[in-house]
Protein backbone atom coordinates (compact mmCIF):
# COMPACT_ATOMS: atom_id res chain seq x y z
CA UNK A 1 0.00 0.00 0.00
CA UNK A 2 1.51 3.39 -0.68
CA UNK A 3 2.68 5.39 2.10
CA UNK A 4 0.63 8.93 2.44
CA UNK A 5 2.35 11.48 4.11
CA UNK A 6 1.77 15.29 4.86
CA UNK A 7 4.16 18.22 5.74
CA UNK A 8 3.26 21.54 6.82
CA UNK A 9 6.65 22.39 8.28
CA UNK A 10 10.18 22.24 8.00
CA UNK A 11 10.76 19.05 9.76
CA UNK A 12 13.92 16.52 9.41
CA UNK A 13 12.35 14.61 6.59
CA UNK A 14 11.63 18.24 4.45
CA UNK A 15 14.94 19.26 5.25
CA UNK A 16 17.10 16.30 4.38
CA UNK A 17 14.96 16.79 0.99
CA UNK A 18 16.44 20.38 0.75
CA UNK A 19 20.08 19.20 1.43
CA UNK A 20 19.90 16.87 -1.76
CA UNK A 21 19.81 20.26 -3.57
CA UNK A 22 23.08 21.80 -2.67
CA UNK A 23 25.07 18.68 -1.04
CA UNK A 24 26.45 16.01 -3.39
CA UNK A 25 27.82 14.15 -0.63
CA UNK A 26 24.11 13.66 0.89
CA UNK A 27 22.89 12.91 -1.96
CA UNK A 28 25.38 9.74 -2.43
CA UNK A 29 24.73 9.01 1.17
CA UNK A 30 21.09 9.07 1.01
CA UNK A 31 20.97 7.30 -2.66
CA UNK A 32 18.29 9.51 -3.57
CA UNK A 33 18.26 13.23 -5.74
CA UNK A 34 15.44 15.21 -6.54
CA UNK A 35 13.74 15.49 -10.12
CA UNK A 36 11.98 18.83 -10.82
CA UNK A 37 9.77 19.65 -14.43
CA UNK A 38 7.20 17.32 -15.78
CA UNK A 39 9.31 16.21 -18.74
CA UNK A 40 11.95 14.78 -16.41
CA UNK A 41 9.84 13.28 -14.19
CA UNK A 42 7.70 12.03 -16.92
CA UNK A 43 10.85 10.35 -18.61
CA UNK A 44 12.08 9.14 -14.99
CA UNK A 45 8.63 7.06 -14.40
CA UNK A 46 8.58 6.03 -18.00
CA UNK A 47 11.95 4.29 -18.26
CA UNK A 48 11.57 2.57 -14.76
CA UNK A 49 13.81 4.68 -12.33
CA UNK A 50 12.99 3.66 -8.92
CA UNK A 51 10.76 6.48 -7.44
CA UNK A 52 10.79 6.75 -3.21
CA UNK A 53 8.33 9.47 -3.56
CA UNK A 54 6.24 11.97 -5.43
CA UNK A 55 6.15 15.28 -3.03
CA UNK A 56 2.95 17.35 -4.61
CA UNK A 57 1.40 20.54 -4.04
CA UNK A 58 -1.28 20.37 -0.98
CA UNK A 59 -2.77 23.73 -1.89
CA UNK A 60 -4.27 22.65 -5.60
CA UNK A 61 -5.86 19.46 -7.04
CA UNK A 62 -4.14 16.79 -8.74
CA UNK A 63 -3.84 17.61 -12.50
CA UNK A 64 -4.51 14.90 -14.97
CA UNK A 65 -0.65 14.24 -15.65
CA UNK A 66 0.13 14.12 -11.77
CA UNK A 67 -2.89 11.63 -11.28
CA UNK A 68 -1.15 9.46 -13.83
CA UNK A 69 2.05 10.12 -12.27
CA UNK A 70 0.68 9.02 -8.75
CA UNK A 71 -0.96 5.92 -10.55
CA UNK A 72 1.89 4.64 -12.23
CA UNK A 73 5.05 5.54 -10.24
CA UNK A 74 6.09 3.44 -6.49
CA UNK A 75 6.96 5.07 -3.38
CA UNK A 76 5.37 7.41 -0.89
CA UNK A 77 2.89 10.49 -1.72
CA UNK A 78 3.50 13.33 -0.04
CA UNK A 79 1.35 16.65 0.15
CA UNK A 80 3.65 19.21 0.83
CA UNK A 81 2.51 22.88 1.55
CA UNK A 82 3.08 25.60 -0.91
CA UNK A 83 6.25 27.49 0.63
CA UNK A 84 8.26 24.52 1.21
CA UNK A 85 7.86 23.01 -2.01
CA UNK A 86 8.76 26.18 -3.71
CA UNK A 87 11.76 25.66 -2.37
CA UNK A 88 12.66 22.20 -3.65
CA UNK A 89 11.69 23.15 -6.48
CA UNK A 90 14.37 25.46 -7.14
CA UNK A 91 12.82 28.55 -8.70
CA UNK A 92 11.48 31.94 -6.58
CA UNK A 93 8.91 32.55 -8.99
CA UNK A 94 6.42 29.67 -8.73
CA UNK A 95 5.21 26.17 -6.83
CA UNK A 96 5.71 23.20 -8.98
CA UNK A 97 2.90 20.71 -9.01
CA UNK A 98 5.36 17.45 -7.96
CA UNK A 99 8.98 16.98 -7.31
CA UNK A 100 10.00 13.22 -7.39
CA UNK A 101 12.75 11.81 -4.90
CA UNK A 102 14.37 9.16 -7.20
CA UNK A 103 17.09 6.48 -6.40
CA UNK A 104 20.50 6.83 -7.26
CA UNK A 105 22.14 3.76 -9.73
CA UNK A 106 24.95 2.49 -8.92
CA UNK A 107 28.27 3.96 -10.69
CA UNK A 108 28.92 0.27 -12.33
CA UNK A 109 30.26 0.54 -16.30
CA UNK A 110 28.69 -2.70 -17.13
CA UNK A 111 25.21 -0.75 -17.03
CA UNK A 112 26.66 1.08 -20.35
CA UNK A 113 25.97 -1.55 -23.25
CA UNK A 114 28.73 -2.08 -25.98
CA UNK A 115 28.43 -3.44 -29.35
CA UNK A 116 29.51 -3.13 -32.68
CA UNK A 117 27.82 -0.01 -33.23
CA UNK A 118 28.42 2.10 -29.87
CA UNK A 119 28.70 5.69 -29.40
CA UNK A 120 29.67 6.87 -25.88
CA UNK A 121 31.59 9.45 -24.13
CA UNK A 122 33.31 10.65 -21.72
CA UNK A 123 33.78 13.96 -20.10
CA UNK A 124 36.91 14.82 -18.22
CA UNK A 125 36.33 16.69 -15.00
CA UNK A 126 33.37 18.37 -16.29
CA UNK A 127 32.95 21.52 -13.84
CA UNK A 128 29.59 22.68 -14.80
CA UNK A 129 26.53 20.76 -14.37
CA UNK A 130 24.99 22.41 -16.56
CA UNK A 131 27.23 20.93 -19.43
CA UNK A 132 26.95 17.44 -17.94
CA UNK A 133 23.04 17.76 -18.81
CA UNK A 134 23.32 19.49 -22.20
CA UNK A 135 25.92 16.22 -23.19
CA UNK A 136 23.39 13.87 -21.78
CA UNK A 137 20.85 15.68 -24.04
CA UNK A 138 23.23 15.72 -27.30
CA UNK A 139 23.67 11.99 -26.54
CA UNK A 140 20.31 11.08 -26.37
CA UNK A 141 19.58 12.73 -29.53
CA UNK A 142 22.49 11.02 -31.70
CA UNK A 143 22.28 7.79 -30.70
CA UNK A 144 24.73 7.95 -27.83
CA UNK A 145 24.65 4.93 -25.28
CA UNK A 146 26.33 6.26 -22.61
CA UNK A 147 28.31 9.32 -21.04
CA UNK A 148 31.47 7.85 -18.23
CA UNK A 149 32.42 11.48 -16.09
CA UNK A 150 35.74 11.24 -14.79
CA UNK A 151 38.26 12.41 -11.75
CA UNK A 152 37.15 15.13 -9.43
CA UNK A 153 34.13 16.54 -11.26
CA UNK A 154 30.36 18.57 -11.57
CA UNK A 155 28.13 15.77 -10.15
CA UNK A 156 24.92 14.64 -12.73
CA UNK A 157 22.58 14.40 -10.57
CA UNK A 158 22.86 17.88 -9.38
CA UNK A 159 19.63 19.61 -9.92
CA UNK A 160 21.47 21.53 -12.48
CA UNK A 161 22.76 19.14 -14.65
CA UNK A 162 19.27 17.30 -14.70
CA UNK A 163 17.04 19.90 -15.96
CA UNK A 164 19.99 21.17 -18.66
CA UNK A 165 19.05 17.12 -19.83
CA UNK A 166 15.52 17.67 -19.86
CA UNK A 167 14.85 14.14 -19.15
CA UNK A 168 17.77 12.64 -21.02
CA UNK A 169 19.46 11.26 -17.90
CA UNK A 170 16.50 8.85 -17.65
CA UNK A 171 17.37 7.13 -20.96
CA UNK A 172 21.50 7.80 -21.21
CA UNK A 173 23.05 5.86 -18.48
CA UNK A 174 25.80 7.90 -16.73
CA UNK A 175 28.73 6.19 -14.48
CA UNK A 176 30.92 8.45 -12.30
CA UNK A 177 34.77 7.11 -12.37
CA UNK A 178 37.47 8.10 -10.22
CA UNK A 179 40.06 8.82 -12.49
CA UNK A 180 40.61 7.65 -16.60
CA UNK A 181 42.56 4.36 -15.39
CA UNK A 182 39.25 2.84 -13.93
CA UNK A 183 37.66 3.85 -17.54
CA UNK A 184 40.62 2.28 -19.80
CA UNK A 185 40.58 -0.67 -17.63
CA UNK A 186 37.01 -0.84 -18.95
CA UNK A 187 38.10 -0.16 -22.58
CA UNK A 188 40.91 -3.30 -22.40
CA UNK A 189 37.46 -6.02 -21.20
CA UNK A 190 35.87 -4.11 -23.75
CA UNK A 191 38.24 -5.03 -26.65
CA UNK A 192 39.37 -8.34 -25.23
CA UNK A 193 35.38 -9.32 -26.04
CA UNK A 194 35.80 -8.67 -29.84
CA UNK A 195 34.73 -5.39 -29.77
CA UNK A 196 37.57 -3.13 -31.75
CA UNK A 197 36.43 0.38 -29.84
CA UNK A 198 38.05 3.24 -30.43
CA UNK A 199 39.08 5.92 -27.92
CA UNK A 200 38.90 9.86 -29.59
CA UNK A 201 40.36 12.44 -28.21
CA UNK A 202 38.86 16.38 -28.87
CA UNK A 203 41.32 19.01 -28.85
CA UNK A 204 41.83 22.72 -31.05
CA UNK A 205 45.06 21.28 -31.68
CA UNK A 206 43.86 17.34 -32.66
CA UNK A 207 46.11 15.50 -35.70
CA UNK A 208 42.99 15.51 -37.41
CA UNK A 209 39.85 17.20 -38.85
CA UNK A 210 36.48 15.92 -37.43
CA UNK A 211 35.32 15.27 -40.97
CA UNK A 212 38.20 13.08 -41.84
CA UNK A 213 38.06 10.58 -38.99
CA UNK A 214 36.12 7.63 -39.29
CA UNK A 215 33.86 7.61 -36.68
CA UNK A 216 31.48 4.92 -38.16
CA UNK A 217 32.89 1.81 -35.96
CA UNK A 218 32.66 1.76 -32.00
CA UNK A 219 33.94 4.99 -30.41
CA UNK A 220 34.41 6.61 -27.42
CA UNK A 221 34.57 10.51 -27.80
CA UNK A 222 36.71 11.86 -24.62
CA UNK A 223 35.92 15.82 -23.70
CA UNK A 224 38.46 17.37 -21.81
CA UNK A 225 37.71 19.82 -18.90
CA UNK A 226 36.77 23.19 -20.25
CA UNK A 227 39.22 25.43 -19.01
CA UNK A 228 42.49 22.91 -19.15
CA UNK A 229 40.90 20.47 -21.65
CA UNK A 230 42.11 16.68 -21.48
CA UNK A 231 44.22 15.50 -18.93
CA UNK A 232 47.67 13.88 -19.48
CA UNK A 233 46.45 10.52 -19.20
CA UNK A 234 43.71 11.00 -21.72
CA UNK A 235 45.43 12.29 -24.59
CA UNK A 236 47.95 9.31 -24.14
CA UNK A 237 45.27 6.78 -23.71
CA UNK A 238 43.35 8.38 -27.58
CA UNK A 239 44.05 6.19 -30.46
CA UNK A 240 43.48 9.56 -32.48
CA UNK A 241 42.49 13.03 -31.25
CA UNK A 242 40.15 15.27 -33.41
CA UNK A 243 39.84 18.96 -34.03
CA UNK A 244 36.52 20.78 -35.17
CA UNK A 245 37.55 23.87 -37.89
CA UNK A 246 36.89 26.80 -36.64
CA UNK A 247 36.24 30.43 -38.62
CA UNK A 248 35.57 33.79 -36.99
CA UNK A 249 37.62 34.72 -33.62
CA UNK A 250 36.63 31.86 -31.86
CA UNK A 251 39.72 29.44 -30.72
CA UNK A 252 37.87 26.97 -29.51
CA UNK A 253 33.98 26.03 -28.55
CA UNK A 254 32.23 25.31 -25.55
CA UNK A 255 32.74 21.65 -24.12
CA UNK A 256 29.39 20.33 -24.68
CA UNK A 257 28.43 22.22 -27.67
CA UNK A 258 32.05 20.41 -29.39
CA UNK A 259 30.98 17.02 -27.90
CA UNK A 260 27.68 18.28 -30.11
CA UNK A 261 29.18 18.45 -32.68
CA UNK A 262 31.56 15.09 -32.86
CA UNK A 263 28.13 13.29 -32.22
CA UNK A 264 26.63 14.71 -35.00
CA UNK A 265 29.31 13.99 -37.37
CA UNK A 266 29.36 10.32 -36.24
CA UNK A 267 25.28 10.01 -36.61
CA UNK A 268 25.80 11.63 -40.13
CA UNK A 269 28.66 9.66 -41.09
CA UNK A 270 26.97 6.35 -39.80
CA UNK A 271 23.61 7.27 -42.25
CA UNK A 272 25.56 7.93 -45.24
CA UNK A 273 27.30 4.15 -44.70
CA UNK A 274 23.91 2.34 -44.38
CA UNK A 275 22.46 3.91 -47.47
Amino acid sequence: MTRQLRITRANAQYQQWRALLDNRTKRQRAGEFLVQGVRPITLAVQHGWPVRALIHDAGRSPSRWAQDLMARAGGARVAMVPELLRELGGKDAEVPEVVAVVELPEDDLGRIRVGPHFLGAVFDRPGSPGNIGTMLRSLDAFGGAGLVTTGHASDPYDPRAVRASTGSLFAVPVVRARSHREVLDWVARVREGQVPLQVLGTDEDGAVEITDADLTGPTLMVIGNETSGLSAGWQEACDVTVRIPMAGSASSLNAASAATVVLYEAARQRRTQTR
